[in-house]
């Protein structure tokens, strides 16, 4: 959470030892696990509310799914292998296209009238020559 190595802290340990003396250092080391030990009764109190004013239907969930960027790893990684839109061997087609996995790229289901990427693209890419003009598409603009 802090970014706070072994070895700093160790640093941050003596220079409290030196700033503060032997004698207070014992006296605030007790405070501060009171303030932790306050802050985690705090927080576990607040969750059990949470739970209790959510009803029994919400008994279950997970409030650490509810964070935005695990919400959305889940929905493009996902976690399970049998959920429905999963393909080739438990890859879904999002993580097939964000981790460049080819496999299974011909058993997804193809709509009709598209043609899949690999016959779209002629090849790579080349430089336009002098006096040729780019590609313009009058419908995209």
């Amino acid at each position: 959470m802090f970014n706070i190595g072994p070895l700093e802290l160790i640093v941050l340990a003596f220079v409290g030892l030196v700033v503060l003396g032997p004698d207070r250092v014992p006296g605030l080391a007790r405070d501060a696990g009171r303030l932790l030990r306050t802050l985690r009764d705090v927080a576990t109190g607040a969750r059990s509310q949470l739970r209790e004013e959510l009803g029994p239907e919400f008994a279950d969930i997970d409030l650490r799914s509810l964070n935005p960027r695990t919400a959305i790893t889940q929905a493009l990684l996902g976690d399970d292998a049998g959920a429905p839109g999963n393909l080739a061997g438990g890859k879904s087609a999002w993580q097939r296209a964000l981790l460049g996995d080819p496999s299974g790229a011909a058993e997804a289901p193809a709509e009709p009238g598209v043609k899949p990427v690999s016959d779209a693209v002629d090849g790579p890419a080349r430089p336009l020559g002098r006096g040729e003009s780019a590609p313009f598409d009058a419908d995209a603009t």
